[in-house]
């Protein structure tokens, strides 16, 4: 479990998550927890599928599979270290129930426990679909504020006929400054020069201050 804190990569090259910016600014952050290596760093992964295939009865479960980052590329991506955690009946998707769900999941991390030393455990990444990142973490991803990013600050519309969000010409704010698309008049919104800039991430403390 303490593989990661001992490994050496590279300059420029990323082989595990360790070796990733967030990875750093976590534990530039959270000094205390990174102190000690054995502390468990993990993934989490869910979506719906349908266990009666394609032409059964409409039904979908969801199963939560947590992965710990700890371990090498080799092992924490195998069969063996991926944990089934729980599985959300169905017979559709959780939607906002989902929070619920994962409460059982959430206080057994809350009270992890070692003999040797006091175990700690920190969720870094979750990995799943837009429709389930907006079930699961509150966020609408429908409609013209489906970006977590730019939020209520997006220049999304509806089409007029049709009255489907649409995200066009949204994303030239991301670009360099310098850069020549936002220039051209042509290719995009006709008629327009990008200048905005756009805003930057937030990070949790931020977005709950």
């Amino acid at each position: 479990m303490t593989w990661h804190a001992t490994h050496q990569t590279e300059e420029g090259s990323m082989v595990h998550p360790s070796d990733a910016e967030a990875w750093r600014y976590f534990d530039r952050t959270h000094p205390d927890f990174a102190a000690e290596p054995r502390n468990v760093r993990l993934g989490l992964c869910t979506d719906g599928f349908a266990p009666h295939g394609q032409y059964g009865r409409t039904y979908s479960c969801w199963p939560v599979i947590l992965t710990p980052y700890n371990l090498p590329p080799k092992m924490c991506m195998s069969f063996e270290c991926m944990f089934l955690t729980m599985v959300i009946p169905g017979p559709s998707n959780p939607k906002r129930l989902i929070d619920i769900y994962l409460e059982p999941l959430i206080e057994e991390l809350q009270n992890a426990k070692d003999e040797i030393f006091t175990m700690r455990t920190a969720l870094m990444w979750t990995v799943n679909d837009l429709p389930t990142y907006g079930m699961a973490f509150g966020w609408s991803t429908a409609g013209v504020m489906g970006c977590s990013v730019c939020m209520e600050d997006t220049r999304a519309f509806y089409l007029q006929n049709g009255r489907k969000a649409c995200y066009f010409d949204c994303h030239r704010q991301f670009l360099p400054p310098d850069h020549p698309y936002r220039r051209n008049k042509k290719a995009f919104t006709k008629n327009r020069v990008e200048r905005k800039v756009a805003w930057p991430r937030l990070i949790g403390e931020q977005m709950y201050s």
